[in-house]
């Protein structure tokens, strides 16, 4: 019999510990209603009133007792090194401009991996290097609200 979850906890609580994890990449942390299967085989049926984006560490918690930790899987990205910290915003802009997903720290972004934007961003005078780490892009402005509409549309896969 499967496990039930109807409720996330964000973040998961650190003196707790969890039955069992699941890995997911950024793209599959974004749910409403899905059977999660676990590294054990085990199946877990996810039902939210409504969508959530998953964070590493978040935790799913069972009916029944217990809870599930959601961890982040390593990602093939793009490190995007600037020249300054001006660059590092212009170089932001013209992600954001493009509507890509970036997780934006001090010193670097990280996108999903693109030969089109790479050259693009060695163009702009970036130094873009190939790594794996789990990826938790920033969220956008109209996320929190459900969607926007601003003249065109968007397709999230």
């Amino acid at each position: 019999m499967p496990y039930r979850s109807t409720e996330v906890l964000s973040p998961g609580p650190k003196d707790k510990t969890p039955l069992h994890s699941i890995t997911l990449a950024h793209d599959a942390r974004h749910l409403r209603r899905k059977l999660l299967h676990l590294e054990n085989d085990d199946v877990v049926m996810l039902d939210l009133k409504e969508a959530v984006m998953l964070a590493d560490g978040d935790f799913l918690v069972l009916e029944g007792g217990g809870h599930i930790r959601i961890l982040a899987a390593p990602e093939a990205l793009y490190e995007i090194r600037p020249r300054d910290p001006l660059h590092l915003v212009e170089l932001a802009w013209h992600l954001g401009n493009r509507h890509l997903p970036a997780q934006i720290e001090t010193g670097r972004i990280l996108i999903s991996r693109d030969p089109v934007i790479r050259t693009m961003l060695e163009g702009l005078g970036a130094t873009v290097e190939e790594i794996s780490e789990p990826f938790h892009p920033l969220r956008g402005a109209y996320h929190a609200a459900g969607g926007h509409d601003h003249g065109h549309h968007h397709h999230h896969g």
